[in-house]
């Protein structure tokens, strides 16, 4: 299996490895002002925890001095009450301060890891994106991105301070009410934290399927959709809609799993939450009963636990948002752990591409170990010249353009640049070097302009202009409502294949390498605009290095060599002329195509 194809191991149980390697993102070695963010948001949640500990005793104030029946006692307890209102005004402007502190920390802790995934993503060969649909890879992106924040909010601004709340009203009962109200009040919270965690591992793996069969529905609607010409010309609407519906009704039953089991997990915390909050009500009534304690202490009791209840009330929410953030996170972090196939070697050096000699030494190659496309090529491509590669379809033409652009390595052998195994320079400056017109051009869902500005970074919009007229599309271009601006929709679906093919050319001849491959490159071309785009690739093939894929023979006439490929091997080579005489593989191709023009001119 190549370095970066998905892998089949079992899944890391999601947990504190996954967030320790998102620490960095939320603790940025190089940029002290979040950090400093981060301690400030945490200073304004231990502020506003403080304030809300004091309001029960000031509870407590109000219902003792209201014993009182004389004025100085009224006043008191309506100071009390007024101090009372003004602590919990004060807990919400420290929250609502905690969140305006730290909305840019995560912000920018997703921005950033959304980013290092994404680049990392582009990094990864095409085989892998072969493999994987497109659609699975962005909802993990989605999903991920998604939990981060609301991951953050739980963890530091729930779990934290329900902590140090938890100490503190400890600390509370120890010293107004002895020891054993504070054993039983820890017991409880020891038995409902294990009872949550358990069944919430319950939980999270019936999340994980949740997720998995929701990456898949969202694929085949993904799919589905961008196939959407497709699904008409064949009349499958109801097949898609069939096959989405068995998708997303995996995921429904997955989700009624869920919630039942939440139901399980709400009622189990709200027994053992009651059952605390009556033991230890029970015990202050005794006490007051004794004379031990007064009405107030038993109002101070009910309100210290009503304060710690509301948050272990949310704790099986808390430990769950927690855990399905990690799961996602995990996800994202699978997807930058995925090794690249495709590397550059460590002493990697630019590409010196000074004349645009190729060479093909050897070269065997293959999709799969049962699938080996090229069986020893040997290629020799002078500088400057024309090579065209014709051959039947399969033979390995598109290929070698594929292998020349190091999109894969050979299996052995090895391809040079001017006497430089390409696979011992730098990706980037290898490609810098080489241009192409696909057979398949696919466009960005953008403008005109920016498609073909696409071929050179900082192009000025004279020199995309020149590139267009080069291929034929200027005019086209210019009668459009929106001339340069125009939107080609989803894959350039707004516009024709011949269209598209010109952009295609434009984009090349804009990008001016020393080497270009146009791998059937008129192929969506009606004749006419074949003939004035040949004579631009013609003039653009000039005094660089060409190396022509063609299916119309007629194309490649003037080719310095022409190689004919059959079942990855060289079956013959030479000029046009000289492989007619042959009377070969190629000689007999360029019959039957003859035949097929003169039936076409004759109807």
């Amino acid at each position: 299996m190549p370095p970066d194809e998905p892998s089949d191991r079992q899944r890391r149980e999601p947990g504190w490895a996954v967030l320790r390697r998102f620490l960095p993102f939320l603790w940025p070695s190089d940029d002290p002002g979040l950090k400093s963010r981060v301690i400030g948001a945490f200073a304004l949640v231990l502020c506003a925890k403080a304030i809300i500990l004091t309001m029960p005793f000031a509870y407590k104030a109000v219902i003792d001095s209201m014993d009182g029946e004389n004025d100085p006692a009224i006043m008191v307890a309506v100071a009390l009450v007024v101090a009372y209102a003004g602590a919990r005004f004060g807990g919400v402007v420290f929250d609502n301060l905690r969140n305006v502190v730290f909305e840019k920390v995560g912000q920018t802790a997703a921005r950033r890891l959304t980013e290092n995934v994404f680049a990392h993503l582009h990094n990864l060969s095409l085989r892998y994106h072969l493999d994987r649909k497109t659609g699975g890879v962005t909802k993990i992106i989605e999903r991920g991105t998604k939990s981060i924040d609301t991951m953050l909010y739980f963890l530091l601004f729930n779990i934290g301070p329900t902590a140090v709340e938890l100490l503190a009203v400890c600390i509370i009962f120890w010293v107004k009410f002895g020891p054993g109200l504070v054993a039983v009040t820890l017991a409880v919270i020891a038995i409902y934290i294990t009872f949550t965690r358990l069944v919430t591992i319950w939980r999270t793996k019936l999340r994980r399927d949740m997720v998995d069969l929701d990456t898949t529905a969202y694929s085949h609607a993904v799919d589905s959709l961008l196939n959407f010409e497709t699904v008409k010309y064949f009349n499958a609407e109801a097949r898609e809609a069939q096959r989405f519906g068995d998708a997303i009704n995996g995921w429904a039953n997955a989700a009624v799993k869920s919630e039942n089991s939440l139901a399980l997990l709400n009622v189990g915390q709200a027994l053992l939450l009651n059952l605390m909050m009556a033991g230890a009500m029970g015990y202050t009534v005794w006490g007051w009963n004794e004379g031990m304690f007064t009405v107030g202490d038993v109002v101070l009791v009910n309100a210290l636990l009503m304060q710690l209840f509301r948050p272990l009330d949310f704790l099986g929410t808390v430990y769950r948002t927690i855990q399905q953030g990690m799961i996602d996170m995990e996800a994202m972090f699978e997807l930058i752990d995925t090794p690249a196939e495709i590397v550059d070697a460590e002493a990697a050096m630019p590409l010196r591409c000074t004349e645009g000699a190729i060479a093909f030494d050897d070269v065997r190659f293959g999709y799969g170990e049962d699938r080996e496309i090229l069986r020893g090529l040997d290629l020799r491509v002078a500088p400057g010249s024309k090579l065209a590669i014709v051959g039947p379809s399969g033979a390995g033409k598109s290929t070698i353009a594929r292998l020349l652009f190091r999109f894969y390595d050979v299996s052995s052998g090895r391809i040079c640049i001017d006497g430089q195994d390409i696979a011992k320079v730098r990706q980037a400056s290898l490609r810098e070097h080489i241009g192409i017109v696909p057979q398949d051009t696919v466009l960005f869902n953008d403008t005109i302009g920016y498609n073909i500005a696409y071929g050179r970074d900082g192009a000025t919009q004279e020199e995309i202009e020149a590139a267009a007229k080069g291929a034929a599309i200027h005019d086209f271009v210019l009668a459009l409502p929106e001339g340069y601006d125009t939107r080609v929709g989803e894959r350039g679906l707004k516009l024709s294949g011949g269209e598209k093919q010109r952009v295609a050319v434009a984009r090349a001849l804009l990008k001016d390498p020393p080497i270009l491959i146009l791998d059937e490159a008129t192929s969506a071309l009606d004749s006419r605009t074949e003939a004035d785009i040949q004579a631009t690739l013609d003039k653009a093939a000039r005094n660089r290095t060409t190396i022509v894929i063609a299916h119309r023979l007629s194309t490649i006439v003037d080719a310095d060599e022409i190689v004919v490929l059959d079942h990855g091997r060289i079956a013959e080579r030479g000029n046009h002329a000289a492989l007619l005489e042959q009377n070969g593989l190629y000689a007999e191709m360029w019959a039957r195509q003859r035949e097929e023009r003169e039936a076409v001119t004759t109807d």
